[in-house]
């Protein structure tokens, strides 16, 4: 039987935690909304996999981070895995802090 897209979600999110160290402590830290952007760039339908387009997308990070599969489900696992860290970052009562040039 196939996963669902909250296992898959979840598997990612703990993937993120357990092999790249991004941990409570460490989203903390991203307080202008970039997982929700980084998020919205991994689950843009149709993304070429060329940077030019992550670059209009406004890819928060620097470009060795942006990492896409070549799988839409695998990319949209990590959008969602992005989109539960935001959340559990807000949850946690850390503002969002919103850039001067973005209001």
């Amino acid at each position: 039987m196939k996963k669902t897209g909250i296992e898959l979600i979840a598997e990612e999110r703990q993937r993120q935690i357990e092999e790249e160290g991004w941990t409570a402590e460490h989203d903390a830290e991203h307080k202008e909304g970039e997982m929700a952007v980084a998020a919205a760039c991994y689950a843009y339908p149709n993304y070429d996999e060329d940077w030019a387009v992550q670059s209009q997308l406004q890819w928060p990070w620097e470009k060795h981070w942006w990492k896409p599969s070549g799988d839409r489900k695998r990319d949209l696992a990590k959008a969602g895995a992005l989109i539960a860290a935001e959340i559990d970052r807000l949850q946690r009562g850390e503002e969002l802090t919103i850039k001067e040039d973005i209001k």
